[in-house]
């Protein structure tokens, strides 16, 4: 596996608004549309993606769940490393299991077009090996 860039990073958070409120309206974060779903933002410097993600958001996303389950560590971030393509997603997933870790979203496109495997860290981080077709262009 080669990893290219980082793609984002999101905290993960039990209260968006509280957030929002810290990050964007206390730190000045240019985040877009502060009061939707997902607060985030492609327009800071030093960061390809920056947003604020649900801790039930990445329950859905993980296990199909409102809630995280409670036998595993409460994730406080998420950290995505983009790899060349999509089949390289595949790839890292199954060298990945290889070495023991389990893939807790195996290889899929989500609906905005990007390509992603999900596993949680030791110390609980979820990380995504993730192909973002917009962020190689140009």
């Amino acid at each position: 596996m080669k990893i290219t860039f980082m793609a984002g990073a999101s905290p993960i958070v039990q209260s968006t608004s509280e957030s929002v409120s810290f990050y964007h309206r206390t730190l000045g974060v240019p985040i877009k549309d502060p009061d939707g779903d997902y607060p985030a933002t492609d327009s800071l410097d030093g960061a390809k993606h920056f947003g604020l993600w649900s801790l039930r958001d990445a329950a859905q996303s993980c296990f199909g769940a409102d809630t995280w389950p409670s036998d595993r560590i409460v994730p406080q971030a998420c950290f995505e490393f983009d790899v060349e393509s999509a089949d390289e997603v595949t790839a890292a997933a199954k060298e990945l299991e290889a070495q023991g870790y389990e893939v807790l979203v195996a290889p899929r496109t989500e609906p905005w077009g990007q390509v992603v495997c999900r596993l949680q860290t030791p110390e609980g981080l979820l990380v995504g090996v993730t192909f973002t077709p917009w962020m190689h262009e140009g």
